[in-house]
């Protein structure tokens, strides 16, 4: 994990987060949000919309950007306060989506406006947009506890 404060982050920096979408991904979600659109659930109902097979929720998607803000660019500390997104492509289960984030503007000490994306396998963009987040004032890397099962 990358961390960048505020004194450290530049225009033009730049992050990203890989994730193979899985139907596990897509269901959980449903329950976590609420949201069960027989696109994202039912294999029959979405093999007779437009997409032809179910769709990952595009909320979900854009949760992909979170992880980059988070634990990239900046990093560990991040808030994240804003996003604009517009979405392009829909992302099917098996798809691997990248998400990357370039650091657009540095506006004030507390704010920074990030380009973000999505896309896909293929190379095909499926979503973008831009972001502001607050980076952190100051940073350290957490380190896992003895106790805590992890090595």
């Amino acid at each position: 994990m990358n961390a960048r404060t505020r004194e450290t982050i530049q225009v033009g920096d730049t992050g990203s987060f890989t994730k193979t979408i899985t139907e596990q991904d897509v269901l959980a979600f449903a329950g976590a949000s609420g949201d069960f659109n027989p696109l994202h659930i039912d294999e029959e109902y979405a093999k007779r919309s437009i997409f032809g097979h179910r769709i990952a929720h595009g909320i979900l998607t854009a949760g992909i950007i979170s992880t980059v803000l988070g634990s990239e660019l900046p990093g560990l500390g991040t808030i994240f306060v804003e996003l604009h997104i517009r979405f392009l492509k829909p992302v099917y289960f098996g798809d691997t989506v990248r998400a990357t984030a370039v650091v657009e503007e540095i506006i004030n000490p507390k704010r920074v406006r990030l380009l973000v994306s999505c896309a896909n396998q293929n190379g095909e963009d499926v979503a973008i947009g831009n972001a502001i987040v607050i980076p952190p004032k100051d940073t350290k890397v957490l380190s896992p506890s003895p106790h805590d099962g992890r090595a």
